[in-house]
Protein backbone atom coordinates (compact mmCIF):
# COMPACT_ATOMS: atom_id res chain seq x y z
CA UNK A 1 0.00 0.00 0.00
CA UNK A 2 2.94 2.28 0.64
CA UNK A 3 3.99 2.41 -2.64
CA UNK A 4 0.49 3.30 -3.92
CA UNK A 5 0.38 6.41 -1.83
CA UNK A 6 3.39 7.19 -2.94
CA UNK A 7 3.14 7.13 -6.50
CA UNK A 8 -0.08 9.12 -5.78
CA UNK A 9 1.50 11.79 -4.31
CA UNK A 10 4.71 11.68 -7.20
CA UNK A 11 2.23 12.35 -9.45
CA UNK A 12 0.60 15.09 -7.94
CA UNK A 13 3.76 16.78 -7.64
CA UNK A 14 4.93 15.86 -11.48
CA UNK A 15 1.71 17.74 -11.95
CA UNK A 16 2.58 21.07 -10.24
CA UNK A 17 3.94 23.22 -13.23
CA UNK A 18 4.18 26.00 -11.28
CA UNK A 19 6.85 24.61 -9.24
CA UNK A 20 10.29 24.41 -11.16
CA UNK A 21 11.82 21.21 -12.39
CA UNK A 22 14.15 21.11 -9.79
CA UNK A 23 11.86 21.77 -7.04
CA UNK A 24 9.80 18.83 -8.33
CA UNK A 25 12.70 16.74 -7.82
CA UNK A 26 13.61 18.15 -4.53
CA UNK A 27 10.08 17.53 -3.26
CA UNK A 28 10.13 13.52 -4.56
CA UNK A 29 13.69 12.92 -2.80
CA UNK A 30 12.18 14.41 0.44
CA UNK A 31 8.95 12.17 0.13
CA UNK A 32 10.71 8.97 -0.79
CA UNK A 33 13.20 9.41 1.90
CA UNK A 34 10.78 10.60 4.78
CA UNK A 35 8.04 7.75 3.47
CA UNK A 36 10.55 5.04 3.34
CA UNK A 37 12.42 4.11 6.67
CA UNK A 38 15.60 2.74 5.03
CA UNK A 39 16.11 5.44 2.55
CA UNK A 40 18.44 8.20 4.18
CA UNK A 41 19.62 9.67 1.24
CA UNK A 42 18.11 9.93 -2.08
CA UNK A 43 19.10 12.00 -5.24
CA UNK A 44 18.85 12.72 -9.14
CA UNK A 45 22.37 13.32 -10.45
CA UNK A 46 22.25 14.03 -14.48
CA UNK A 47 24.69 13.32 -16.92
CA UNK A 48 26.90 15.57 -19.19
CA UNK A 49 28.21 13.17 -21.96
CA UNK A 50 30.51 15.61 -23.13
CA UNK A 51 32.34 15.99 -20.04
CA UNK A 52 31.54 12.61 -19.03
CA UNK A 53 30.49 13.63 -15.64
CA UNK A 54 27.18 13.54 -13.24
CA UNK A 55 26.14 16.40 -11.82
CA UNK A 56 23.63 16.23 -8.61
CA UNK A 57 20.86 18.43 -9.16
CA UNK A 58 18.14 17.28 -6.50
CA UNK A 59 18.48 15.72 -3.22
CA UNK A 60 17.01 14.78 0.23
CA UNK A 61 19.21 14.30 3.18
CA UNK A 62 22.37 15.34 4.81
CA UNK A 63 24.60 17.55 2.25
CA UNK A 64 27.29 15.48 0.17
CA UNK A 65 30.60 16.52 -1.26
CA UNK A 66 30.19 14.29 -4.06
CA UNK A 67 28.05 16.88 -6.11
CA UNK A 68 30.11 15.70 -9.11
CA UNK A 69 30.75 12.10 -9.98
CA UNK A 70 33.10 11.22 -13.28
CA UNK A 71 31.58 8.15 -15.00
CA UNK A 72 33.23 5.18 -14.03
CA UNK A 73 33.90 5.85 -10.61
CA UNK A 74 31.52 4.84 -7.72
CA UNK A 75 28.24 3.12 -7.94
CA UNK A 76 26.49 5.90 -9.48
CA UNK A 77 29.68 6.58 -12.07
CA UNK A 78 29.43 2.76 -13.39
CA UNK A 79 25.92 2.78 -14.08
CA UNK A 80 26.42 6.03 -16.30
CA UNK A 81 28.36 3.30 -18.05
CA UNK A 82 26.39 0.27 -18.30
CA UNK A 83 23.12 1.67 -18.22
CA UNK A 84 21.73 -0.70 -15.37
CA UNK A 85 20.39 -0.81 -12.14
CA UNK A 86 23.15 -1.43 -9.22
CA UNK A 87 22.10 -2.65 -5.76
CA UNK A 88 24.63 -2.90 -3.39
CA UNK A 89 23.66 -4.70 -0.01
CA UNK A 90 26.61 -3.95 1.63
CA UNK A 91 29.24 -0.82 0.08
CA UNK A 92 32.37 -2.10 2.01
CA UNK A 93 32.49 -5.01 -0.49
CA UNK A 94 32.66 -2.96 -3.40
CA UNK A 95 35.87 -1.60 -4.49
CA UNK A 96 34.80 1.03 -6.71
CA UNK A 97 32.95 2.73 -3.77
CA UNK A 98 32.63 6.55 -3.38
CA UNK A 99 31.82 6.82 0.69
CA UNK A 100 29.67 9.98 1.03
CA UNK A 101 28.94 8.72 4.70
CA UNK A 102 30.35 6.59 7.09
CA UNK A 103 26.71 5.53 8.20
CA UNK A 104 26.01 4.33 4.46
CA UNK A 105 25.78 0.81 4.12
CA UNK A 106 23.48 0.04 0.98
CA UNK A 107 22.75 1.83 -2.06
CA UNK A 108 20.57 1.29 -5.17
CA UNK A 109 21.05 3.40 -8.42
CA UNK A 110 18.87 3.27 -10.97
CA UNK A 111 19.49 4.79 -14.34
CA UNK A 112 16.95 7.49 -15.69
CA UNK A 113 16.57 7.65 -19.99
CA UNK A 114 14.77 9.84 -21.97
CA UNK A 115 14.44 8.70 -25.51
CA UNK A 116 16.38 5.92 -25.19
CA UNK A 117 19.50 7.60 -23.73
CA UNK A 118 20.71 7.54 -20.24
CA UNK A 119 20.07 11.11 -19.28
CA UNK A 120 20.76 10.75 -15.41
CA UNK A 121 19.87 8.79 -12.60
CA UNK A 122 18.02 8.46 -8.80
CA UNK A 123 20.30 7.33 -5.92
CA UNK A 124 19.39 6.08 -2.63
CA UNK A 125 21.85 5.92 0.12
CA UNK A 126 20.48 3.41 3.38
CA UNK A 127 22.66 3.29 6.44
CA UNK A 128 20.90 -0.52 6.80
CA UNK A 129 22.69 -3.30 5.44
CA UNK A 130 20.92 -5.09 2.17
CA UNK A 131 17.32 -3.17 2.46
CA UNK A 132 16.47 -3.56 -1.04
CA UNK A 133 14.37 -5.14 -2.61
CA UNK A 134 12.79 -5.84 -6.47
CA UNK A 135 9.96 -3.69 -5.18
CA UNK A 136 12.23 -0.95 -4.83
CA UNK A 137 13.72 -1.21 -8.07
CA UNK A 138 10.36 -1.45 -9.29
CA UNK A 139 8.93 1.91 -7.71
CA UNK A 140 12.50 4.31 -8.89
CA UNK A 141 12.20 2.82 -12.67
CA UNK A 142 8.58 3.98 -12.24
CA UNK A 143 9.51 7.68 -10.14
CA UNK A 144 12.48 7.84 -12.84
CA UNK A 145 9.96 7.80 -15.95
CA UNK A 146 7.81 9.92 -14.37
CA UNK A 147 10.31 12.20 -13.78
CA UNK A 148 11.91 12.02 -17.67
CA UNK A 149 8.51 13.11 -18.46
CA UNK A 150 9.15 16.84 -17.42
CA UNK A 151 12.61 17.02 -18.01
Amino acid sequence: MIHKELKERVCWIIDQNNYSINKRMTLICKILKDTIDYYDWVGFYFANHDEKKLRLEAFSGEPTDHTTIPFGKGICGQVAISNKNFVVDDVKAQDNYISCSIHVKAEIVIPMFKEGINIGQIDVDSNTLNPFSKKDEDLLEWVNEKVALIL
